[in-house]
This record gives C-alpha cells, sequence and structure tokens, in this order.
C-alpha cells in the first residue's frame, strides 16, 4: 500500500517532467507541440527578441545572433601553408583564417621558412601581408626565392616589444591584412628590460606583456580574418628530472590563445651532388595542438638551401599515398605512364612537366580534402585489403607455425 501512495505522489512531477520532454520531442515524432508549452515558447522568444534589439542598440548590429546565422557555421576559410602534406596535417587544407599560429622549434629547422612560404601562398591569391621582423634578420633573397613578393610585403622592425604589438594591433584592426608574420616572440623585448641595465632582474615582464597583448588581438583577429603567425623559440627547463625539459618563450598565454600549435624538427641531412654534400634538410613538422581539426598529425617535409620547401617531394609523397601514383619497385608510374625511376627521377618529371603536376594536385587535393570522396576511397581499399587477407591467411599460417617453432628453438639453445 505505501509503495502505491509513494508511486501516486510522484505521478504529478513525471507527468510535468514528461510534459516538456515529450513536447520538446513531439515535433519530430508527431510534428505537433503541446500549446502550453508553444505558448511559453513564443513568451520567451518575445523577450529574447526585446533584449536582442538593446543590445544590438547598445554594441552594434550583429552582436547577438544565432549560431546558423554567422560565417563561423559556415565553413573555416583557410590559406595554403604551401606544402600539400602539411595542409594534410592541418586536417583543413592550410592555416586557419582568423586564428592564432604557434610555429616553434630548436635553430635552423625550419620555422621562418613555413611562414614565408604562408605569406607567399597568400600574395598569390591577392592577399596583403605583413612582416614584423623583431630579430632584425629577414633575408630578402631568400625570401624572393620561396616566392614572396618583396615589393608588395609590409615589413617593420620594432624598436621594442610594446612597439611590435602596437604596431600589430594597427594593422588588425585596419581590416586590410591577411597574415601578420612575428619572428620571433623571443625578441620581443619589453621596454623597461631595454632601458635597464646588463643583468637586472626582471621576472614575468615577457609573459604579462604577451598575455595583455593576446587579450586585445583574439577577438579583432576573428573580425578582421587576420591569420597572425608567432614564431617562437624553445628554452631548457632547469632542474628537470623527468619529462620534457624543452618550453617555450613568453609564458603559457600563447599556448592558449593558439589555435594551431606547430612543432618543427631537422631530422635529416639531404645530401646530393658528386661530392654528396648537404643540399638541404628534412624536417618532420608535428600539429601539437589544433582547435579546428584533430591534432597530433604529422607531416615529413624536405626543404632545400636557398628554395625552401620542394613542392615536387611534397606532392609525390602524397599522390603516392593516394594511390594516384604507384610505386613498383624502383619506377613511379602515373596511370599507365612511367614518370621515372627513382625519386630524384620523378621528381624531376614534376618540375618538368608543370601541367601534369596540376592535374596530379588536383587529384590528390579532391581525395585529401573532399570527405564524401575520401571515405568512398576508404571503403573500397578496406574491401580490398579484406579480400586479400580473407586469401592470403591460409598461406600464412604455415610461416607463423615455422617462425614460433625457430623462435622456440633458439630461446631452449640460449637456456642450456
Amino acid at each position: 500500500m505505501a509503495k502505491r501512495q509513494t508511486r501516486t505522489a510522484e505521478e504529478p512531477v513525471n507527468e510535468q517532467n514528461s510534459k516538456f520532454v515529450e513536447g520538446g520531442s513531439s515535433i519530430s515524432r508527431q510534428g505537433n507541440i503541446d500549446p502550453e508549452v508553444q505558448r511559453e515558447r513564443e513568451e520567451k522568444l518575445k523577450a529574447l527578441e526585446a533584449a536582442r534589439l538593446q543590445i544590438e542598440k547598445q554594441f552594434g548590429q550583429g552582436s547577438l545572433m544565432k549560431l546558423g546565422a554567422h560565417a563561423i557555421a559556415r565553413g573555416i576559410e583557410v590559406i595554403s601553408s604551401g606544402s600539400i602534406l602539411l595542409d594534410e596535417a592541418l586536417g583543413i587544407g592550410g592555416y586557419p583564417r582568423g586564428r592564432i599560429i604557434e610555429i616553434y622549434g630548436p635553430e635552423s629547422s625550419g620555422k621562418t621558412t613555413l611562414a614565408l612560404h604562408a605569406i607567399a601562398e597568400a600574395q598569390k591569391k591577392g592577399g596583403i601581408a605583413a612582416f614584423i621582423d623583431a630579430e632584425h634578420a629577414l633575408d630578402p633573397i631568400y625570401a624572393r626565392n620561396l616566392g614572396v613578393d618583396t615589393n608588395e610585403l609590409y615589413i617593420s622592425q620594432p624598436d621594442n616589444g610594446e612597439q611590435a604589438l602596437d604596431i600589430t594591433e594597427s594593422l588588425i584592426r585596419s581590416g586590410a591584412v591577411d597574415i601578420i608574420v612575428i619572428d620571433s616572440v623571443a625578441a620581443l623585448t619589453p621596454q623597461a628590460e631595454i632601458e635597464g641595465e646588463m643583468g637586472d632582474s626582471h621576472v614575468g615582464l615577457q609573459a604579462r606583456l604577451m598575455s595583455q597583448a593576446l587579450r586585445k588581438l583574439a577577438g579583432t583577429l576573428s573580425k578582421s580574418k587576420t591569420i597572425l603567425i608567432f614564431i617562437n623559440q624553445i628554452r631548457m627547463k632547469i632542474g628537470v628530472m623527468f619529462g620534457n625539459p624543452e618550453t617555450t618563450t613568453g609564458g603559457n598565454a600563447l599556448k592558449f590563445y593558439a589555435s594551431v600549435r606547430l612543432e618543427v624538427r631537422r631530422i635529416e641531412t639531404i645530401e646530393g651532388g658528386h661530392d654528396e654534400e648537404a643540399i638541404g634538410n628534412k624536417v618532420r613538422v608535428k600539429v601539437v595542438k589544433n582547435k579546428v581539426a584533430p591534432p597530433f598529425r604529422k607531416a615529413e617535409l624536405e626543404i632545400i638551401f636557398g628554395k625552401g620547401i620542394s613542392w615536387s617531394a611534397s606532392l609525390l609523397d602524397a599522390a603516392v599515398k593516394c594511390n594516384i601514383i604507384e610505386k613498383k619497385g624502383a619506377w613511379y608510374t602515373s596511370g599507365s605512364e612511367k614518370i621515372g625511376q627513382g625519386r630524384e627521377n620523378a621528381k624531376a618529371y614534376l618540375e618538368q612537366f608543370p601541367e601534369e603536376a596540376k592535374k596530379i594536385e588536383a587529384q590528390v587535393r579532391e581525395i585529401l580534402f573532399n570527405p564524401d570522396k575520401s571515405k568512398a576511397a576508404e571503403a573500397s581499399l578496406g574491401k580490398e585489403t579484406q579480400g586479400l587477407s580473407a586469401e592470403s591467411s591460409f598461406d600464412q599460417e604455415p610461416a607463423q607455425d615455422e617462425s614460433n617453432a625457430d623462435n622456440s628453438r633458439i630461446r631452449a639453445e640460449d637456456l642450456f
């Protein structure tokens, strides 16, 4: 009897809750809403509309809107990085517009090269670029070799960190600049440190400067659709026994405000010519942080001294990955045509025939950055691999048994 009384006591509460739950879901089930819920919703919408008009009157038109009507919901605009492999690692085909990007790594790893390639790609699309040279070390000849139009590149060599960030803010607020590169965060020296003497302690001065600047810049960047690239250096933490002792300069604010963080490291020296001299470096770019796509992807790029990122090497690797160019032994084949024996000859073919290279690049980008087609390609590849594994599973089992027998025999010999 007590159970029945408890059940009846809960019934009004359940009915009241289910009225709103069923009312919210009845649109999809029955196509109608409970009149009482509909009346309450209309009253809320009237109050919200009055509040929205008041907000727009006080703060300007567009201060409050529905997400579906906002440009953010329509996709992210990007500027290519200059390498199709890095575009794939970034997940959306390039650097996102209106965001902060951080590129960091050891010395001579290719950080400035990546930034200059981004400037070159922005200029190819008719964009305006600016370079804040805080290190006072930009090489215009090298920038020109990378494809940067130095005649149209705006450059500033500020005297201190405050001046550099003020110039950056003015450029962003103008809304006319598509990409700004600051090279580097470590060289953004605060005014107080410059006016002081050598040996003076300025604890956290640069970190506070960066934190204040990023708070001001983040919102303006989103409205102006400007890409802001910070190049940063690494330092070693003192007394770290476990974990990674490396850290970046300028405090932790940039780590939080950056939508994309790229770690660049040199992994190999490229040798060539008759004397096998060093002609470049092979670097690995790791997407440490990514707010617009899945992070922790990697891309291995070839950076040639005096020329920058080898686009032919990136395109060849991407085409092989997408099965547009097949590698059989030492030969590279595109369709039914052999394009070269060995990697260097295949790269030379792409450089000699730019029209063919453009066709291959278009096919690669369609596969990498078209979700529907890439999923279909993955599904077909998955079916093929399943069929191959099913056919070859019986042939592989005896080999596995023999290898297990060999391993057991070796272990027995080791014991005695």
